[in-house]
């Protein structure tokens, strides 16, 4: 596209506007920002085609994302705080397309599975005759963690009757657009599978079953009788977690330190016991936490661990130094269960039989219906429950699953009619399945 004659190009950064200027001498360059640009052009395209700048939330910010969500809401797509920039990118480019245009871009596989991909893609169905993404299972540029999926939009102007999804184990390059494997049904796209395309990588019966787990009255998702949320954000975690040598050498009182899960890998497999802390205390693990209450009469040993080099230090970083006191820390929960926030093969949920508590490093489960629990967390182990957190939580770089509070509430404990009809070696395939995706199983 690039040599086409009429090829117009935006690039923000100047040094790569100027290699862009010398590899097509025959385009149109402009350089500054993509959103300014298509708000203020009265050009209109044919086609457009890009990789565009795949820039997480966290650093997509300031007036280059005002601009972009609020030329989206002109648009008619509002995006949610999460969006990451290539999702108003792609709503950006569509809104300078002629009658009949079209798009191809590379795009994060987050477009299968991100809440803040449903707008976007209720947009191009919307507003294009044909809307095409090819998942890929390898991946396109094996040296990032990021998985892409290519998007193609055709024929801007007119309405897509489903999402021709191209699922493929390896991108091989074609003139055309590939065949489409599965027709996804926009209505049932909507109101079974909360507008994510991931589900439709299954295969057509084990995404059947699945349908029937969610479609079943019968069945109880976690949310319906526990409560998921993070652990405390202490602000300093190597300040306010002390090694049982530490605390000696300061002669901190026992009543003030409190046993806390630090993260993930020291979890142990089914339940934290008393003899789970011991072994933590023995090993002289970082496992103490600082807990101090508001209005306390402190000891003379904590005040001096407060005023170390340390403490000084601790107090001036942006959690402690927005708090009063700063060395409170705040929403320390004993909780039922914890749950892996980041998982590998399967999301770990461990018994708190210790009342240790834990940092934001893992899930928090309280719950509320204890009869309900004892009926349901045995499921936890079982094919249906782990295919349900692959299905509801979302992949990471390196291999890894993601379950975020409301996403963990989320997951489906399906009734005994249920699990007696289920082909249990057909769902543990699709959990397999889902794993390799996500690079697990490689």
């Amino acid at each position: 596209m690039a040599l086409h004659g009429n090829s117009v190009g935006i690039e923000q950064n100047p040094i790569s506007a100027h290699q862009a200027i010398e590899r097509a001498p025959g385009a149109l360059v402009h350089e500054g920002d993509f959103f300014t640009w298509v708000d203020q052009t009265s050009e209109r395209f044919e086609c457009a085609a890009g990789n565009p700048p795949f820039i997480r939330y966290q650093t997509f910010k300031g007036d280059m994302r005002s601009r972009a969500l609020e030329l989206c809401s002109k648009l008619g797509v509002e995006f949610n705080g999460l969006a990451s920039s290539w999702a108003p990118f792609m709503v950006a480019t569509a809104s300078v397309l002629k009658p009949d245009g079209r798009m191809a871009f590379v795009v994060p596989a987050e477009i299968g599975h991100a809440p803040y991909a449903a707008p976007l893609l209720e947009y191009l169905v919307a507003s294009f005759s044909t809307v095409q993404l090819v998942a890929i299972r390898k991946k396109l540029f094996p040296a990032l963690s990021e998985d892409c999926w290519l998007l193609y939009a055709d024929g801007f102007g007119k309405c897509a009757q489903t999402i021709d999804l191209t699922v493929i184990d390896e991108f091989e390059p074609n003139k055309s657009p590939p065949k489409a494997t599965v027709k996804v049904d926009l209505a049932e796209w909507r109101a079974v599978w909360n507008r994510r395309i991931r589900p439709y990588l299954l295969p057509v019966a084990v995404r059947a079953l699945y349908g029937s787990v969610l479609a079943d009255p019968e069945t109880r998702r976690l949310a319906d009788f526990a409560n998921v949320g993070i652990g405390y954000v202490s602000g300093d975690n190597n300040f306010f977690h002390l090694r049982p040598s530490d605390a000696k050498r300061w002669g901190i009182p026992s009543a003030f330190l409190h046993p806390s899960l630090r993260n993930g890998r020291a979890m142990p497999a089914k339940q934290i016991t008393t003899a789970t802390v011991d072994r933590w205390t023995q090993s002289d693990r970082q496992v103490l936490l600082l807990r101090l209450l508001r209005g306390q009469e402190l000891p003379l040993a904590i005040r001096r661990y407060l005023d170390s080099s340390a403490g000084r230090e601790a107090r001036l970083g942006y959690k402690c130094r927005n708090r009063s006191p700063w060395f409170v820390v705040p929403d320390v929960q004993i909780p039922d269960y914890f749950m892996s926030y980041m998982s590998g093969r399967t999301v770990n949920l461990v018994g708190n039989a210790a009342g240790v508590s834990c940092t934001n490093s893992v899930h928090s489960v309280r719950v509320r219906d204890r009869a309900l629990a004892a009926r349901l967390l045995p499921q936890w182990p079982t094919s249906l429950v782990r295919l349900s957190c692959e299905l509801e939580g979302h992949a990471l770089g390196g291999g890894m699953l993601k379950l975020e509070p409301r996403e963990a509430g989320r997951i489906a404990f399906p009734s005994a009619a249920t699990i007696a009809m289920a082909d249990n070696d057909a769902v543990e395939d699709a959990v397999l399945h889902l794993q390799r995706w996500r690079h697990y199983a490689d």
